[in-house]
Parts: C-alpha cells; sequence; structure tokens
C-alpha cells in the first residue's frame, strides 16, 4: 500500500497516509498533530523493488563498464559495487586490492606485490 506524505498549512508539520489507490482519490487527510485538514501533498522519495537479475544487468551494463580497462579506480569502484549488490562483503585480500585499485594502482604492481592473490588451496592446487 502507498504510502503519502502531507505538510499542515496549520502547523507546518509533516505526515505520513497509507492509503490503497482507490482510497487516495477519495481521502481527506486530516494532520494527525492539530487536526487541520488543511494538508499539501509532499513529493517522497520513491522505492523499487528489483530482482537480483535485473540489478546485476545494471552493474554489467555498458555504461557501467566504461574506462575499466583504462582505470583501475573503476574496477576498484566496480569491485565495491558488485560486493554490495550480491550482499557479500569482500575478504581481507579482495578489499585490499580493491582499495589500491581504488588509489589508481595498477592491477600489474598489484599481482606482483602479492604472488599467492586468488590461491584457494584447494584441490586443484594440491599438486
Amino acid at each position: 500500500m502507498p504510502i503519502y506524505e502531507y505538510r499542515c498549512r496549520q502547523c507546518g508539520r509533516n505526515a505520513r497516509f497509507r492509503f490503497s489507490f482507490a482510497e487516495y482519490d477519495q481521502s481527506s487527510p486530516r494532520c494527525p498533530h492539530c487536526g487541520s485538514v488543511e494538508m499539501n501533498r509532499r513529493v517522497s522519495r520513491t522505492i523499487f523493488l528489483r530482482a537480483e537479475e535485473s540489478r546485476l544487468d545494471d552493474l554489467m551494463s555498458d555504461d557501467a563498464l566504461a574506462g575499466m580497462e583504462d582505470d583501475p579506480r573503476v574496477m576498484g569502484r566496480f569491485m565495491r559495487q558488485m560486493s554490495r549488490e550480491m550482499g557479500e562483503e569482500m575478504d581481507g585480500e579482495l578489499d585490499e586490492v580493491a582499495g589500491r585499485l581504488e588509489k589508481g594502482e595498477s592491477i600489474e604492481s598489484i599481482e606482483q606485490s602479492m604472488p599467492g592473490l586468488g590461491d584457494t588451496g584447494g584441490i586443484d592446487d594440491a599438486s
């Protein structure tokens, strides 16, 4: 059910009301603070719930990826944004890499200073 925000012209305070779309057309909101019906509708923020697939599509758009090849800072910001969108925190190693990229350090320099970068110690590495 949508939330509508109003400002009272009498007391100047804000109030929120929940109306169905059908109720909104017939509503006469009354200020819960002073009882006045002299209310002005305010423009408020809108929240859209999006599916994970839709969020990831936006993240992988050409605009979002622009400049990544030429600017390590773009890659670092992308890594952090991807982490937020996926709802997963970066481990210490990835956090360090993202931070260094955000400061403009090259990928090559980071790889040289962190030779075990990405090693998992899994079955494939046990040779």
